[in-house]
């Protein structure tokens, strides 16, 4: 499963609603993207389903538990898990920490780059050129985001990344399209907001004769707080 792909989306409805309007984030987005981490908040277990047209996955995450035994392995390929499949597993996990697989989306926005592309429903639409995430991140510049902000709540909902132009992050590939959606739920009384699904299409090729076309989806579900206040964590 793609994990430290830099993730990039973006629909095409968020650049229709609005010309574009040059702005300063609004103060509600900036408390938002104050308190906002692209995994969600500490302290929740869940069970994370991965799935590509080749491959699907079911885990658990327990926040509780000593870090090489965090993440448990209920399905692959939807039938449980071979003894040696399982051994793999665990060898991997000494490698793997915590259950962030999002990217760090809100320090890589350029705030002076902010653009209101809609606000309508409750929402705004929030346009971000991108930064380099990283010294060897070959991505960022050629990418764009679209941040949905639920008013009402202070709500981070939904953070589109996308490639504006062709790319290539190293040499003799060729990235097309890169595309991530990621979605939150809204609080409610009892609970805050929540990661609820990632959605990452790749069109590209390497060498020019190797396709690297690639959907995946990863969603989130069964979610346990860990704590005693789940609002505040």
């Amino acid at each position: 499963m793609v994990r430290s792909l830099r993730f990039f989306t973006c629909l095409l409805w968020c650049v229709v609603a609005l010309p574009g309007v040059v702005a300063q984030p609004s103060e509600a987005l900036l408390e938002a993207l104050q308190g906002f981490r692209t995994e969600g908040p500490k302290g929740w277990a869940f069970t994370q389903t991965s799935r590509s047209t080749e491959f699907s996955r079911v885990e658990t995450f327990d926040p509780l538990r000593p870090a090489h035994l965090q993440w448990s392995l209920l399905m692959e390929n939807d039938r449980p898990p071979s003894a040696g499949t399982l051994e793999s597993y665990r060898e991997q996990q000494t490698r793997r920490t915590g259950g962030n697989t999002a990217p760090n989306v809100k320090e890589q926005l350029i705030m002076d780059t902010a653009t209101l592309r809609a606000s309508e429903d409750d929402r705004e639409l929030w346009h971000f050129q991108l930064k380099p995430g990283g010294s060897d991140d070959r991505s960022a510049e050629h990418m764009d985001t679209v941040i949905t902000l639920h008013v009402p709540t202070g709500t981070i909902e939904r953070v589109e990344l996308a490639n504006f132009e062709p790319f290539s992050p190293v040499f003799g590939v060729k990235v097309e399209t890169a595309r991530t959606i990621i979605e939150y739920s809204l609080p409610t009384d009892d609970r805050p907001s929540l990661l609820q699904n990632i959605a990452v299409t790749i069109r590209g090729r390497a060498f020019f004769i190797k396709s690297l076309d690639s959907d995946m989806t990863v969603t989130y579900s069964n979610y346990e707080y860990m704590g005693k206040d789940p609002v505040d964590s």
